[in-house]
Parts: structure tokens; sequence; C-alpha cells
């Protein structure tokens, strides 16, 4: 017969714990530390507090910041849990003096960041640049996809929510119709039913109240998008594993060593419409770490084709920045073979193989058919002239492969041909596609992978920040901030863990 070693659990354990000798150098912990208490100036929220003379007193932002910080480095990003670490892990009583903050003060401090935010991020760009992990000759600029505190069960058009708000109010009836023609109903099931009706009820009057108070949400061109009931800021963004109502949190990275330059984050899945904006937070951050009245002038910025637009080209060019934004055809034109082969459309024929008849406003095929001029039409957030071919002047042409889409669907189709109006001298579109199919700019753009990607693999896989918890722009935009802020301190670490090394 087995014996066992008899265990008691209810004895006494009495373990001395030095605070201090928990945060080990060379740990993120131990960077995060240093960093708050002797190199970043968080004097700007003094003004937050007015208890000088009467009130309790508060916590330090310095200490809420260590406990946010170091938390979010985990994947913990929920306010419970963060107030629950302060209690029960010893790395975040040494980080704090074993400052226990109730859930609701970490969450409004979050939250009710403003102007606070950019300081302390651009006090961390400091660290990172007297630490030279910032070359800022070359940035790359993409978007990350999250989701938000926000449902996509209330998402839709005016038009769409008023018709599940009808679904609601006809399973309303339904369920009082069912009550009134049955009275033998039981106890249990009536229970049940009530239970239904208080929430299909509440479903039905926020949809209501909604309607009622809001018109319907716009997108970068003007068409009409889905609002959302909860977070109507946030958006329905196509994420990598399907459709997530959240934010677009984009970032601009230096090529050194992956350093967040500027961040921000939008409800849009068209990033373009931001990419001056982000090129502004850009020079602004540059200028403080810098101290250069132009620190942009002669950089390079590497962009997917999201951001490809004359206005965008136009506005990278007028702050002395080369920007490297291939068009939508670009990868359609490779000479790479893939698979054995080649890429659908690779041959596709642009407007540069039609010729231009200006004496009758057409153009001229490579089979020598006439595109007529159809007149204006609104290309996204431009504005184009229209040709197109006769369908029947189509068929049967020996280069229908190349330039006529959506032969597939069975339908027959004439050539459209879209020459957008430029409302500048200089037509930037159409000589960065020209560049970008040069061996000089495609090794270039080649660079962009490598700078951004990591950075979103490090917040997201690495680090577990996977998803906002708050609602609002502003709000998620400080959030949004916060991560990246965690990844630069990280960043920092790796650097003086290398140098120990070496």
């Amino acid at each position: 017969m087995a014996r066992y070693k008899e265990v008691e659990q209810g004895q006494g354990l009495l373990l001395p714990v030095v605070l201090s000798e928990q945060l080990v150098s060379g740990t993120f912990e131990y960077a995060l530390n240093e960093l708050l208490d002797n190199k970043i100036d968080l004097s700007i929220f003094d003004d937050r507090y007015n208890n000088d003379l009467t009130g309790a007193k508060a916590i330090e932002p310095r200490i809420l910041l260590k406990i946010i910080l170091y938390c979010y480095s985990l994947g913990i990003i929920s306010s419970r849990k963060i107030a629950k670490m302060c209690e029960n892990h010893i790395i975040v009583k040494a980080l704090t003096s074993e400052t226990e903050p109730h859930y609701t003060t970490i969450s409004n401090f979050v939250s009710g960041m403003g102007d606070e935010i950019e300081k302390v991020f651009g006090e961390v760009l400091l660290v990172c640049h007297e630490l030279k992990l910032i070359r800022g000759k070359m940035f790359a600029i993409d978007g990350c996809r999250l989701p938000s505190n926000a449902s996509k069960e209330y998402s839709g058009t005016k038009e769409e929510l008023r018709a599940k708000y009808e679904k609601l109010k006809k399973m309303i009836r339904e369920i009082m119709k069912k009550h009134r023609e049955n009275d033998r109903i039981g106890k249990k099931d009536k229970a049940k039913d009530k239970k239904k009706l208080k929430t299909l009820r509440k479903k039905a009057d926020k949809i209501l109240d909604f309607l009622n108070t809001h018109e319907d949400r716009r997108g970068a061109s003007g068409e009409i998008v889905k609002s959302n009931i909860t977070d109507n800021e946030s958006g329905k963004i196509k994420g990598p594993h399907g459709v997530i109502q959240g934010y677009n949190g984009i970032a601009v990275a230096d090529d050194k060593n992956q350093i967040i330059i500027a961040a921000n984050a939008y409800g849009s899945v068209s990033e373009g419409q931001f990419f001056g904006k982000m090129l502004d937070h850009t020079e602004l951050n540059m200028k403080l770490i810098s101290e250069e009245e132009k620190p942009m002038e002669r950089t390079i910025m590497l962009s997917d084709n999201g951001n490809f637009s004359e206005d965008n080209l136009q506005k990278a060019k007028s702050m002395g920045i080369e920007a490297v934004i291939p068009d939508e055809q670009f990868r359609n034109r490779d000479e790479q073979i893939k698979d054995g082969k080649r890429r659908e459309g690779k041959d596709r024929f642009d407007s540069r193989h039609f010729k231009y008849n200006k004496k009758e406003n057409s153009f001229i095929c490579p089979n020598g058919k006439h595109l007529v001029y159809k007149g204006r039409v609104k290309l996204n957030r431009n504005e184009g002239d229209k040709y197109e071919c006769k369908v029947k002047e189509c068929d049967g042409c020996p280069f229908i492969d190349k330039c006529v889409r959506g032969k597939k669907s069975g339908k027959k189709k004439g050539r459209v041909l879209y020459i957008p109006v430029s409302k500048y001298d200089e037509n930037l579109s159409q000589q960065m596609r020209e560049k970008i199919d040069t061996p000089k700019y495609k090794k270039l753009y080649s660079n962009r992978l490598k700078i951004i990607e990591p950075v979103f693999a490090d917040i997201t896989y690495c680090k577990g920040m996977t998803r906002f918890t708050l609602r609002g722009q502003k709000k998620v935009s400080i959030q949004w901030k916060l991560f990246c802020i965690v990844h630069n301190i990280g960043k920092c670490v790796m650097v003086k863990s290398k140098k120990r090394a070496a």
C-alpha cells in the first residue's frame, strides 16, 4: 500500500521580502522604474489636482503609470484585473511600494489623459534618442486593426438599425400575444418570458434613442457608412481574422530599432485620409528630439498602397519627404512568378497603354478602338474623367485578357478608363507609378515590412495588447499611445541588455 508525505495547509509561513530587490536589472520593470523615477518629467499631471489645502492626498501619477505600463506589458489591460494585480503581484507591489488603487482610479486616470499622454510619449522618445536608438532618416507607416469595447450587434446604417428595431418590436408583440392567448403558462415560463421582454425592450429603446439623436455617419468620400450605437466613432473594420468593430491604430516607426515616433488611432479602415496628420505628428516629435527646424527634410517614408493618392504624395513633398508608396496595380505588374504561374492581371493595360486623341477627347486602345468621354465622376476622394469603349468593340479583342476585368461573371464588358483630374501642376502619382517599378525603388520599398511589421507583432503577439477597452476616438488614441510607449520602453531594455552582454 502506498504511503505519502503529510501536508499541513494551515501552517504559517514568514518570508522576508525587500521590495527594491524584486526589480532586477535588465528587466522591463527595472527600466520602467528607472525611467519614471529619474528620467521622465511628469509635472504636467500636477494641474489635474487641486488638493494642496484641502481634500485627501492623491496617488502619484508616477505610481499609476508604473502600474498601467507594467500590466500592459503582460497583456493585462482591464482596469479590474490591473487593480487585482496590485493586490497579488509582488513585482507590482515593488513598483508601487504596495500602493493599491481602486480600479475606477486606474480607469479614470487612463481615459482622462489628454495633452499629458503626448508629453509622456515625447519624454520616452527623448530617452530613446539619448540611447541613440533613433536614426531619423527612414520611416515606415502602417495601421494595426484591433477590436474595441463596442458591439457588432449594434452596428449598421440608420436604415439597417431601423429594420432591427422593427424586428425587436415584432418579437415583443409575439411574446405579449402568446401570454394573452394562453393563460396556462407556468410560472417558470412566465418568469423566463418576462426576463426576455425586459432585455428586448432595453435593446429596442437603445436603438430608438440612437435613431432619434444621430444622423447617418459619413465616410472619407461622403458615402454613408455603418454607425455603432455603443461607440459611434469606432468602425466596422476588416482585420486579419475577419470583420471587427474597433479602431485602426496607426504608427510611424524609425528604421534603426523600430522605435515608434508617432501614433494615433482612428475608427476607419481607410488609412489614406490620415496620412497627412501622421506626417505632421512625426515632424512635431522629431523636432522635439532633434531640435531641428525641419527634421523631416531629405527623409524617406515607406507605406503600403492604402496611402497612395496625389494629395498624400504632394503633402510629403511639401515637407521635403520622399514618400515611397506603390499604387494598387504594383503587385500585378511585378515580374515575379508565384507557384509556377504569373499573377492574375499582371500585364493588365493601364492609362499608359492608351493614346489620347485631343481633337475628339477620346483615348485609343492598343487594338485601335476608341474610348469615348462619358463625363466627370467622383473617384474615392478625388474626381476623374471617365472614358468607355463599347462592349461590341471589346468583344473578340486579342488583348481582352490584359484589358477587361470581370469576365468570370459571364457578363461581357467594355473597357472603362478613369483619368484623375489633378489640382496640382505636377503629377506625382504617375511619377510614383514609374519609379516604383524600378529595381532601386523596389529594393527601397522592401524595407517597409522589416520596419513596421515587427512593431505590431511585438504589441499584439509578444505583449498581448490585442484590444482596446475604452470607447471614443480620443480615449482609444490615449490607450494606443500607451501600447506604443510600452513597445518603446521594451526596445530600451533590449538595447541596454545587448550593450551589457557585449
